[in-house]
């Protein structure tokens, strides 16, 4: 019997696992880490790394070090104003208006440096990447928000056989084990994420979980929090100093 595996692409870590013995189990990548870094980097000798190394050297290549690109998924140019002031990297309206990042004058869209996570995850030296079929499990407000056929593009080009995307809400009420407590019932699940803050309400019925709604903010997220505290750092010393240091692309909340 095949096994499935489940990858939660995040906006700052992507993680992934698999059932064993009836229960989840994380995978560990090949850094030995639970979680990778959804970054990465491109350096001046052509190399690309990914995850923490990427995460390592953003600091002296800012401008070559593309995180949170989840933000700019399935989205207009036009409609990622504020993101794009929280990023040293350049982003800019490619074909169609969409929102494509420049690195030394070639265009990435952001399913493709996702899939560079993707990619990097798929060399965890574990025998359960012997089996070639996959399954994806993604966050529900990008799914709500955002075409679904954004991630399954960079699960494709990542060379993974997409079998199902699974909405957050649900995988994590089920990670709760809520479907077995023999109860019908409805569920508030609330996901503050890196990117985006959802909230959606569930139905439980006969051991079926039906989203019934879905709703949040996506301009509310541990970015959103990590630059308003770089503004009021900023501000204050520009106010004593006279100097902004936004203005430097040095700084990043990789």
């Amino acid at each position: 019997m095949s096994k499935i595996l489940g990858i939660d692409l995040g906006t700052t870590n992507s993680a992934m696992a698999v059932l064993e013995g009836g229960s989840p189990t994380i995978i560990v990548n090949a850094e030995g880490d639970r979680t990778t870094p959804s970054v990465v980097g491109f350096r001046a000798d052509g190399d690309r790394v990914v995850g923490k190394a990427a995460k390592n050297q953003a600091v002296t290549n800012p401008k070559n070090t593309v995180f949170s690109i989840k933000r700019f998924m399935g989205r207009k140019y036009s409609e990622c104003t504020s993101e794009i002031k929280t990023v040293p990297y350049e982003v800019k309206e490619g074909q169609g208006g969409r929102a494509v990042v420049d690195i030394e004058g070639k265009d990435y869209t952001a399913e493709q440096v996702s899939a560079m996570t993707l990619a990097k995850m798929k060399l965890t030296p574990r025998s359960i990447w012997r089996d070639r079929h996959r399954r994806r499990h993604h966050r529900p407000g990008l799914l709500q928000r955002r075409p679904a056929s954004g991630h399954q593009d960079a699960g494709k080009i990542a060379g993974l056989n997409v079998k199902r995307i699974v909405n957050e809400p649900t995988a994590a009420a089920l990670a709760y084990g809520l479907d077995k407590q023999g109860t019908d019932q409805r569920i508030l699940v609330f996901d503050l994420g890196g990117g985006t803050f959802d909230v959606s309400i569930l139905d439980l019925a006969d051991g079926v979980f039906e989203v019934l709604s879905t709703s949040g903010d996506n301009h509310l997220g541990g970015d959103d929090w990590d630059q308003r505290v770089i503004d009021w750092m900023a501000d204050k010393f520009q106010q004593e100093n006279g100097v902004d240091l936004r203005q430097d692309p040095w700084p990043c909340s990789v």
